[in-house]
Parts: structure tokens; sequence; C-alpha cells
């Protein structure tokens, strides 16, 4: 069947019974574009995932999450339901839907509303309704024009038709709760996460083959500087042998400080010997300019080869899902700053910006660019990475901390093992030469990698 993935009625019946023990929802947030997290009685974490075709509920421990939701159903969500108190928790009569009924608390007023979970397959959906059933707001919107049930605010929610109540009628006892909703998430993130690490590194793969490519077709640039040296010196002997060159001449014969002869050759756009003298001192120029263009090209391109391949190996090394969308998500931010690349990378976890030097210049940028309430990181008594979070004066939380510790070790090492991470506030840092810092007030964080 189409929806056999998604949670069964009697799934959601006894997952509704063990959630009558709770007296309030603490906190409730969405963590991933489809997850909603709850915190009820402020100790336990339940994860509701509404992917149409596999939507489920399941329990997991330190589930990171990219960045802070802040749509309007986040808004509403967290105002309504937040430290609110649970009145009734329920299945509705053959559907596949969970709805919880709160009271809402607020400075103001307190409010009778719901949150409906619908695990219905093509229909799955949050939604949140007033005392009248009334859409306040839901996670996914949907027109009159392409359903005969309308979810959108200010409408009325009606009632699912017969034929979208696909009810399993078999029942099965769930001896314990707790595991069942662990199993959940790991019977899931075993396949979803080495099928994700094989995308991410195969499109890697393909960024690494192009670079390469790349940098392999780069021209030498000491057989270019050789050849400038050679354009100078040729000018050079022109304009001291101008008596001795003939006008309409394209090839002469003149002897170096050496006493060395040595033929040149004239372009055809030369037409007299100081011409033929400035145009090859022009080329010279260009020569060398193009040298040092290139060996900028060339380090620019090593250092891209390089990150892409611990990227490679920290997304190897990542335990789910997450984890691998934070290191390499689908739509890269831009990495350009006042109109020039900067030599750091940028990664977001819980709404906090983490930036990790890819090179000594990145290294010195991200000391420049950095706020002195910024959380600085750097491998103690080993040469690496610099690591910078963007605090913008908020508490870090541990989660975030140990993620940008775990980034410093990855992207600076290439042996597995423990290691040690110190950090401390940026005023804290002071710079002594290029990269090269001391720093006070430090703490210090030990990380596996």
């Amino acid at each position: 069947m189409l929806y056999n993935a998604d949670m069964k009625r009697y799934e959601l019946v006894q997952i509704a019974q063990y959630l009558r023990k709770f007296k309030k929802i603490s906190a409730v947030s969405r963590v991933g574009d489809s997850i909603i997290k709850m915190v009820f009685d402020r100790s336990e974490f339940l994860f509701f995932d509404l992917r149409r075709g596999d939507s489920h509920i399941f329990m997991k421990d330190g589930l990171k999450r990219a960045k802070i939701y802040k749509a309007p159903f986040d808004v509403i969500l967290s105002k309504k339901f937040a430290n609110s108190v649970i009145k009734n928790i329920e299945v509705l009569k053959d559907d596949r839907v969970l709805k919880f009924d709160v009271t809402s608390n607020s400075k103001y007023k307190s409010d009778e509303v719901s949150l409906q979970l619908e695990f219905t397959g093509k229909n799955t959906n949050a939604i949140i309704l007033d005392a009248n059933s009334v859409v306040l707001e839901a996670l996914r919107h949907i027109d009159s024009s392409c359903s005969y049930r309308e979810v959108k605010r200010g409408v009325v929610l009606k009632a699912l038709k017969t034929e979208d109540r696909f009810v399993y009628k078999e029942h099965k006892e769930i001896e314990d709760i707790e595991k069942f909703l662990q199993n959940e998430y790991e019977k899931r993130a075993k396949n979803a996460t080495a099928t994700l690490k094989k995308q991410k590194i195969l499109n890697i793969d393909k960024k690494l083959k192009k670079l390469k490519k790349l940098l392999d077709g780069l021209q030498d640039e000491e057989s270019l500087l050789k050849k400038s040296d050679t354009y100078s010196l040729w000018g050079t002997l022109v304009f001291s042998n101008l008596d001795l060159v003939k006008g309409y001449e394209k090839e002469v014969e003149l002897k170096d400080f050496d006493g060395n002869l040595v033929k040149i050759t004239f372009t055809k756009e030369a037409r007299s010997a100081s011409e033929a003298g400035n145009i090859l001192f022009e080329a010279a120029k260009k020569l060398k300019r193009k040298a040092n263009s290139l060996y900028i090209e060339r380090e620019n391109l090593s250092e891209k080869i390089e990150f892409f391949q611990k990227l490679k190996n920290a997304i190897n090394q990542a335990s789910d899902e997450v984890e691998i969308n934070i290191l390499y998500p689908k739509q890269k931010h831009s990495k350009k700053a006042k109109g020039k690349m900067v030599s750091y990378e940028s990664f977001y976890m819980e709404g906090f910006k983490v930036m990790l030097g890819k090179s000594e210049k990145g290294n010195i940028e991200l000391l420049k660019e950095a706020k002195k309430r910024d959380i600085w990181l750097h491998l103690k008594d080993i040469p690496s990475s610099h690591v910078i979070i963007r605090t913008d004066k908020q508490n870090i939380p541990q989660s975030v901390l140990e993620f940008a510790a775990k980034l410093c070790a990855e992207f600076s090492t290439s042996q597995k093992g423990s290691y040690l991470v110190d950090y401390t506030a940026r005023r804290n840092v002071k710079v002594q030469e290029g990269a090269h810092v001391n720093y006070v007030d430090y703490k210090t964080i030990n990380i596996t990698v």
C-alpha cells in the first residue's frame, strides 16, 4: 500500500494513552522542515515527523538542528502551546489524527486551542485550531482550488472524507512505548543516514574531480617567469643597442652582458627598434602578472581541494542526517563579503553561525572580523584552524560549543583520536603576528573524532 510507512492508528492510540500522564507541554518548536519537538512536563522529549509517506513519532537524545524556524506557524505554535496545560489527548475516531487540546496561558488571557497532527499520508499536516475548529495556522496550507478540504487561516477545518481515512485494522500491543519510539528513529536513521552520506559524498567527489582537473590544467609558473625574464632581457638589449637595429628588421642578433650572441625576434606590430623594445617589456610584465595570478589560483584550488577532502571525512563520521545537512546543506550560503571570496567556511547550528578558517589567510580574516563577545576556538598546543561562534550577545548552548570544537578538530587533523580544544571570548585573544595568538581566561573541551 502507498502509505504503509506512516503511523498506524493502533500505534497512535497507545502513544496517546502514554502521553495522557503528562500535565503540561513545557516547550514546542520545529527542529526540521517537517519535524516538531515537544517537551512534556519539562522532562520528556518527543519528536513528531510529519513527512508525507513516512510520518512517525520518535524519541532521540541530542537531536541537532541547523536553524531556528520563525514562520507564522512557528510563532503561533510557540505562543499557544509553550507552557500550556493539557486538557485532553485523543486519536480521532476512524482517523490517524492525534489531537492535543490545551489551555494556552498568556499574560493577558487564556485560550482553548488544539494542535491536530495528521499522520494520513498525502494529507499529513500539523494544524493549529481554535475552540471552534477555525484554522489559526498550519504547517502546510492547502487551497480550495486543489482540495475539498481547505487548510487556511480563518477557515473552519472540515473532516477528512471516508476515502482519505486509510486505517489499518490490525492491532498489536506495544509493550514498551518508550522503546518503541526510540526504535522508530533507529530503524529509519541507519539507512537514511547511509543514503544521504552516499549522495553528499558523490556530490563532493564530482567537485573534487573538477577542481583537480582545473589544478592539473594550470600552466607552470616557473616557465612563465623564465619566459618573462627572457623578454625583459631582450627588451633591455634592444634599448642598449638601438643604433645597431634597423627599423625594417624582424630578427636581430645582439650580444648580452656576458658577450654571448642572443637571437631576438620582433613581433609584426613593431615599426621601430624602440617600439619592439617596449612590446617586449610589456610582454614580460604580462607573463609575470599571469605567473603571480596562477600562484594565487593554484593556492585557492589547493585550499578548496583540501577543504572538500576534510569535509568528506567529516560527513563519513557524521552520526545522523541532521549533522550531515549542517555540514553540507542543500543550499550553500554565499561566501562573498564585500565582493571578495572569503577564506573561511560558515556552518549553521541552532541558529548560530559557526565560522571555520580554511587557511592561514582565513584564520586571519576570522580574527579581524570576530566581535569581542564571539567565542574563539583552537586546538590546544597544536597548529589548527581557528573557529569563531557568532554569539550576537546570546549564551551559547553546549551542543553548539561541542559542534564547533568537533569542526576545529576534524578540519585540523588527519588522525582519529581524542583532542583538547581551548575556547574563550574573542576579547581574550591577542594577535601576535598573522594568525599567531596568545589567549587567557579560557576553558577546554575534550573532543573525540
